[in-house]
């Protein structure tokens, strides 16, 4: 696999544009679209777009923005603007593709805890060098209140960061105690769990997974629920 097939973009049929789907308990919107880092392996425009907040008709809340915290459209305003109750309920809110961390900030943070994101994704998707930047985001959503188990750390798998790497990334989180996630980007998929091999072997996907998975179950259970006394 060369290097530049690695570094290609994924070509896929992605939405643009205000998003806003209601569904029986749940309800997705989409309210900026764009991305200033244009990441090799991520379809998100550069251009930055801000939509109209749409009313919300659920309790729970999907935001499916690729990047809400992008600094040049204040995205404090976004979060503060955002209602806080549908009728009677306090709405719950999440952020499907997480935060960046690199735009967090405490005020930020504070805004994300008073409007209930109950679950706070980060994205760990370079190097292991990268650990310090994680760790102060983490330790700004702990100044406000969020604990370890409300957060998840995304690492993006069989790309050009190796396996090697993304498995020194889950021994640090081990360390600090929180959730991650395995996230594959679009254009590969899993065939009776087979990977389209981009940058990993579907052995070292699988592999990981397993990992990411057992690694979950000691953070939420803090014992492995698979051995039985």
């Amino acid at each position: 696999m060369t290097q530049e097939r690695l570094l290609d973009k994924p070509t896929v049929n992605y939405s643009y544009g205000p998003y806003n789907k209601v569904g029986k308990k749940e309800q997705w919107i989409r309210l900026t679209e764009g991305c200033p880092h244009n990441c090799p392996y991520c379809y998100e425009p550069q251009e930055i777009k801000v939509f109209d907040i749409p009313q919300m008709k659920r309790k729970i809340v999907k935001i499916m923005d690729m990047n809400i915290l992008v600094p040049s459209k204040e995205p404090l305003n976004i979060l503060k603007s955002l209602p806080i109750k549908f009728g009677n309920e306090i709405i719950e809110y999440e952020f499907v593709c997480g935060i960046d961390h690199r735009f967090l900030t405490k005020e930020i943070a504070e805004q994300l805890k008073k409007h209930h994101v109950k679950r706070i994704r980060i994205a760990w998707d370079w190097w292991m060098r990268d650990q310090y930047k994680i760790k102060d985001a983490l330790s700004i959503l702990y100044s406000i209140g969020y604990k370890p188990v409300n957060i998840i750390i995304f690492f993006i798998c069989n790309w050009n960061i190796p396996y090697s790497e993304c498995c020194r990334k889950l021994d640090i989180c081990k360390v600090w105690n929180v959730k991650c996630a395995d996230c594959y980007y679009d254009n590969q998929i899993e065939i009776n769990d087979k990977f389209i091999s981009i940058g990993w072997t579907t052995k070292q996907a699988l592999d990981f997974r397993s990992k990411v998975r057992k690694h979950n179950q000691l953070v939420n259970f803090k014992i492995d629920p698979e051995i039985k006394p």
